[in-house]
């Protein structure tokens, strides 16, 4: 930071990348819509906003790592912003998620005469809960643990390997989880097409399974920072909140297991 400068705040600099962020949104958004009723250059502009969206994700996060761990801008106020920021995020997604499985257990509870009024739905086969449901959960639920290791191994300084080989761990375990859902899916024996049963479970187990691919994505994102040495004892926000991120999708997994998969399904 500037020796001039006589406050702990940031003042960023001007940046072309949200602009370039939200013509992405824009393209990708008409893009779209204009593929999904098979209009001519839809799925191209798709591509080329969705393209723009990443490109902008990379250097923008490119530029806040280069501003916080090698220019020093992020000092403890800085700070607060973004963690206030990931809580707010963090207490969102408890919505959400609270939002599907009480969609699935209303559902459930007052099964409506259009579904036979009776769960699960007539027609529908279930899936086995002791099946791929539970031995996934032993898979998942450590990976939090191994997420803590790397934690206190960044705040023990003088570890860095211990740190680095959490964050495999953890990625391991996460890839692991999503190939077994992955196979869940392929073999199911209904759709998120079959009505209520399937849209409701399919879109719980589904958007938890895409919170796992985001924080896979930010556990590597993260262990490669650790590698290159970006985290101190003091400053390691952006694995904090990775962290946080994982161990919040870890809780939201004991849920589905029992509401969905045991409890829904063998009513």
């Amino acid at each position: 930071m500037s020796v001039s400068q006589k406050h702990p705040f940031h003042l960023v600099d001007p940046s072309p990348w949200p602009l370039l962020g939200s013509l992405g949104a824009l393209a990708s958004t008409i893009g779209g819509v204009m593929y999904m009723h098979s209009f001519t250059g839809g799925g191209t502009l798709l591509c080329l906003g969705l393209g723009m969206i990443l490109y902008t994700m990379f250097v923008w996060w490119r530029d806040v790592i280069r501003e916080s761990t090698y220019e020093g801008h992020h000092t403890f106020v800085v700070q607060l912003g973004p963690r206030y920021g990931m809580i707010l995020s963090i207490v969102s997604e408890v919505m959400f998620f609270s939002a599907s499985l009480r969609a699935f257990s209303h559902s459930s509870l007052a099964p409506t005469v259009e579904i036979g009024a009776i769960w699960p739905p007539k027609g529908i086969s279930v899936l086995d809960p002791w099946g791929i449901p539970f031995p996934n959960t032993p898979i998942l639920l450590p990976s939090g643990a191994a997420a803590t290791w790397a934690h206190h191994a960044i705040l023990a300084a003088g570890v860095l390997k211990q740190a680095v080989y959490a964050s495999i761990a953890t990625v391991f375990l996460a890839l692991v989880f999503t190939g077994f859902q992955g196979i869940e899916y392929v073999e199911a024996p209904f759709t998120i097409s079959d009505g209520i049963y399937g849209s409701t479970s399919f879109s719980a187990t589904g958007f938890h399974g895409f919170h796992v691919i985001i924080g896979t994505i930010s556990s590597i994102i993260c262990g490669i920072r650790q590698y290159l040495g970006h985290f101190t004892p003091k400053h390691h926000f952006g694995f904090e909140a990775a962290a946080s991120y994982w161990h919040f999708v870890d809780v939201v997994w004991l849920f589905p297991p029992v509401s969905i998969y045991w409890w829904g399904g063998n009513r």
